[in-house]
């Protein structure tokens, strides 16, 4: 009899252990995948931003390193969205790529103003149907990001709990970081595009 109930309690525990892993996966998986949407909208912001400099530059073209600097920060964000692809919660990734997006939102900001003082470039339709669609794509980015924070607030909270922490420590599920912006109060403000 005693040996039944020993083996039932050790069942139990293993069945509970089971169950504890099963969840800090599936929540690891929700964040990645969090994260993949993200990744998708980033994709389509990069894959805008050649077109529009391409339209500025036949009406900008005294502003050439105005248009590099938007290329050179849309590779360097382009490349540390690829690396944050790879290791979604990374904390390295995750601070690389939020710098990446605070610089590429600067220069794109800084863009914006300077095409303000080229009525031609204002007025051409290809660039409004542009910057409306990049408006478009930073709305998608911005609820995908919090989506991502909240699965990793989620994830994060779970591991650290008593005693989903003890498995979480025993089979390396490591902390996640948050995607926060990292631009500077300057870089934050919105830029005023005026038609």
């Amino acid at each position: 009899m005693g040996g039944w109930i020993f083996l039932a309690v050790i069942i139990a525990l293993a069945v509970w252990a089971i169950s504890i892993y099963n969840r800090l996966v599936a929540m690891r998986n929700r964040f990645k995948n969090a994260f993949a949407q993200i990744d998708v909208q980033l994709k389509r912001r990069y894959d805008l931003i050649p077109n529009l400099v391409e339209t500025a530059k036949g009406y900008i073209k005294h502003e050439r390193e105005t248009l590099e600097a938007v290329i050179k920060a849309r590779n360097s964000a382009l490349s540390a969205a690829q690396a944050a692809a790879a290791a979604p919660g990374n904390p390295a990734a995750m601070q690389q790529l939020g710098q990446a997006e605070g610089t590429l939102t600067g220069v794109l900001g800084r863009m914006f103003a300077l095409a303000e003082s080229y009525p031609d470039l204002k007025a051409n339709q290809n660039m409004l149907a542009l910057q409306e669609e990049l408006s478009s794509t930073e709305n998608k980015v911005a609820f995908a990001r919090q989506a991502f924070n909240d699965s990793v607030m989620e994830y994060n909270t779970t591991r650290e709990s008593f005693p989903d922490s003890i498995f979480a420590g025993m089979f390396g599920f490591a902390a996640a970081e948050l995607l926060q912006a990292t631009e500077s109060a300057e870089e934050r403000k919105a830029p005023q595009v005026k038609f």
